[in-house]
């Protein structure tokens, strides 16, 4: 046995050795990946990438945030980078091609956002350290069993040390002058504030954790008491100073801030733009282009909304004002009831697609999904969103929704679900995981999302279900998921407006996008482009299909086609869809 060990440790090693031609690309697709994730024990937790003590070491650590930390991730990409390039990719066939070709993409751009690091402060209310940290542990720390609770609460206990790192940058930043519009400070200041603004015993780090170790059967009573009040005194003591000492460095920079809130106001800020743009839509679309595709599709879109709302005696106004009063008319009672009123019909919808989806898919995941609200204290400034299943089983696929007053309402309720869940997120992200065709680093998402085509595809599953009868005899159902693709395409003239035309916050909000939105994509600049774009790219790309093939087109094969062929580039999925068109 021993021998048997000796010999395999030996063989590893020489293939860790070898020129790059001689090695085998899933080999270093294997040993760069861990090495990636073992320099970020967030994702190491999250995605339980390693077994045994390596494993459990892990999940008692936080990733740092500082910028030393970031200037290591571009480094590793950068070593990522030159042993990827010493291979010969007309010796790689098929599925090894095309995750070289991603993984070179991913790193690239990890490499080219290293001269913009700075320009992105570390407190905001969307996606801010303050808010990461939270999710960190309440939404992506698993917790199976009894030591997972411990290393919970281990992790916990550094959650103000990560706080004082992020402090340490934004003060640095900040005394560059580079700091966020004055709105934003005052939302993020308001979000923290509620934060600490609550006993510890009934913040969400303490009952997320309370929650989770009821489901443990075997967990004495006695220990789930005595894990739920050190994480009590962990948040009272540490981590509730720590939110204080930086709303203290927040609150003077109000006075210092202004409302211009697009990246032009900076000195690289075209530049920062063009490659967010680059980075989420995955193609060379400029601002200008990107913003008359928006104008068009705006257009298009109203003229079909405004057909339907005077079939059902909706006449007078805008077809914003008609839709908001269809918003108002449908609306749940901002009550504890109609909480619990709005999650039950999210399930009742959610199965029902999973039934539905049958006639168009072939491919399904075995995953489970559920859904949840966000914590109150997240509401106001949260969107929904979808976090796909643990590779291990551990957690299913999670679809969470803020239960603010604007979305408190059944209008465009079931398009909402459709896109988070199936066949939206929860199929494209979940079959990602499940496939054991591709590279591990691919099923687990290792370097980082394609929202062009995850939200793309989010939106093509709300059109397809409409094109498919979904909404069949519910005329308010079909203005809903043209309310929804009306969204994503003003959507596009406002990112477009705020950071490449100067358009103000207010500006924005009077094209009709909410508030919180609006705020969204100042602090996120370029993400909201990637919906549409992808969107409008897997039509075309159907569309060619269906030309091509003719009567032997299949919708069920055509989705297969693009789920079997993971997360990819929008330029990289139409080279797979026109291998596919030739072979079929």
């Amino acid at each position: 046995m021993k021998r048997l060990l000796a010999a395999a440790i030996l063989c590893t090693l020489v293939t860790a050795r070898l020129p790059a031609q001689q090695r085998p690309i899933d080999d270093f697709f294997t040993t760069f990946t861990a090495e990636w994730i073992r320099a970020n024990p967030d994702q190491a937790t999250g995605t339980r990438y390693f077994t045994g003590e390596e494993q459990r070491r892990f999940e008692r650590q936080l990733t740092p945030v500082t910028r030393a930390y970031q200037l290591s991730r571009i480094a590793l990409a950068k070593k990522g980078l030159a042993e990827l390039a010493a291979f010969d990719r007309s010796r790689v066939s098929g599925t090894g091609r095309v995750s070289a070709e991603l993984m070179q993409w991913q790193l690239e751009r990890v490499v080219q956002g290293e001269p913009y690091l700075d320009y992105f402060f570390p407190f905001e209310q969307f996606q801010g350290v303050n808010i990461g940290l939270v999710t960190t542990l309440t939404s992506s720390h698993p917790i199976v069993l009894e030591s997972d609770a411990n290393n919970y609460v281990a992790r916990l206990a550094l959650v103000a040390t990560r706080m004082n790192e992020a402090i340490e940058e934004a003060r640095r930043i900040a005394e560059s002058g580079r700091i966020p519009p004055r709105f934003i400070l005052r939302l993020t200041i308001a979000q923290m504030q509620q934060f600490i603004g609550t006993p510890a015993a009934e913040n969400p780090y303490v009952t997320v954790l309370a929650s989770k170790m009821e489901a443990i059967k075997a967990m004495p009573p006695s220990r789930r008491d005595s894990l739920k009040g050190e994480a009590g005194t962990i948040v009272s003591n540490q981590i509730y100073p720590a939110w204080r000492k930086a709303i203290a460095l927040l609150e003077p920079l109000v006075a210092r801030a202004t409302d211009e809130a697009g990246l032009w106001r900076f000195d690289k800020g075209a530049e920062i733009y063009a490659y967010n743009l680059r980075r989420y839509t995955t193609t060379t679309m400029t601002a200008d282009e990107i913003h008359q595709v928006g104008l068009r599709e705006v257009a298009r879109i109203e003229r079909e909304m405004d057909a339907l709302l005077r079939r059902i005696g909706r006449t007078d106004g805008s077809v914003n004002a008609r839709v908001d009063q269809l918003k108002r008319d449908h609306a749940y009672p901002l009550t504890e009831d109609g909480r619990t009123r709005i999650m039950a019909d999210i399930e009742t919808m959610l199965r029902d697609a999973e039934k539905r989806a049958a006639t168009l898919f072939d491919l399904r995941p075995k995953a489970p999904v559920m859904a949840q609200p966000f914590p109150r204290f997240q509401e106001a400034n949260a969107a929904a969103n979808y976090t796909g299943p643990a590779p291990d089983g551990s957690r299913p696929g999670v679809f969470r929704i803020p239960l603010r007053p604007d979305r408190m309402t059944r209008f465009g309720l079931r398009t909402l679900v459709y896109h988070e869940t199936v066949p939206g997120h929860h199929f494209q992200v979940a079959l990602d995981v499940e496939n054991e065709s591709l590279p591990r680093f691919r099923r687990l998402r290792a370097f980082g999302g394609i929202p062009a085509l995850s939200e793309g595809w989010g939106l093509y599953a709300e059109r397809m279900a409409a094109e498919n009868g979904w909404y069949e005899g519910d005329l308010e159902g079909q203005i809903g998921q043209l309310d929804a693709e009306l969204f994503r395409a003003r959507r596009l003239v406002v990112d477009t407006g705020i950071h490449a035309k100067h358009w103000t916050r207010q500006q924005a909000i009077d094209y009709g996008i909410a508030p919180s939105e609006v705020e969204r994509y100042v602090v996120y600049p370029g993400q909201a482009c990637a919906y549409m774009i992808g969107q409008l790219k897997l039509i075309e790309l159907r569309d060619k299909a269906r030309t091509a093939l003719g009567a032997r087109f299949s919708a069920k094969d055509f989705h297969s086609a693009v789920l079997r062929a993971g997360t990819l580039p929008l330029e990289l999925l139409e080279r797979q869809i026109d291998d596919y068109i030739r072979t079929r």
